[in-house]
């Protein structure tokens, strides 16, 4: 069974709780800190209601991926992207699709870029968004790196 990508709301609580307890105990993850990987933060996730976007991947009803646009809410043009995928996924083209399926949200939103911040030294996520088109600024913000990809016409 392939991976399904879905919203995330209020009946995936308990799914994006347990993903955060993963994020929190996953050593690479360090590299990813949009905000806490807590409970309470898992309830914030599952009950929200602006425009920003926040999805679960899902395999077997298990949270194997997590990803995001945000700043649509803070009235930004250009919305960031992040993604997170478990460990035992990395390599499968599971982040591909995740990160596909964020540029066609966006697109459909009428972004016509995206932007991302990647630590330098998480040598596996830059290749993957160099991989995808993403070009990098030469200075590094908050210690990382700053990525934009520009997205094709509106979906």
């Amino acid at each position: 069974m392939s991976p399904v990508i879905v919203p995330v709301g209020p009946d995936h609580f308990d799914r994006l709780r347990a993903l955060f307890d993963r994020i929190s105990d996953d050593f690479e993850a360090r590299y990813f800190h949009p905000h806490p990987f807590t409970a309470a933060e898992a309830k914030i996730r599952s009950t929200y209601a602006g425009r920003d976007i926040y999805v679960l991947m899902l395999k077997h009803e298990t949270a194997i991926g997590y990803g995001f646009l945000r700043g649509w809410d803070a009235n930004y043009a250009i919305p960031s992207l992040g993604i997170y995928v478990v460990a035992e996924q990395r390599g499968t083209g599971a982040a591909r699709t995740l990160m596909d399926y964020l540029h066609a949200a966006a697109a459909r939103r009428g972004a016509s870029r995206v932007r991302l911040k990647v630590h330098p030294d998480n040598g596996p996520a830059r290749r993957l968004y160099e991989r995808l088109g993403y070009r990098f600024r030469p200075a590094l913000e908050d210690g990382e790196l700053v990525g934009f990809l520009d997205l094709p016409g509106v979906l």
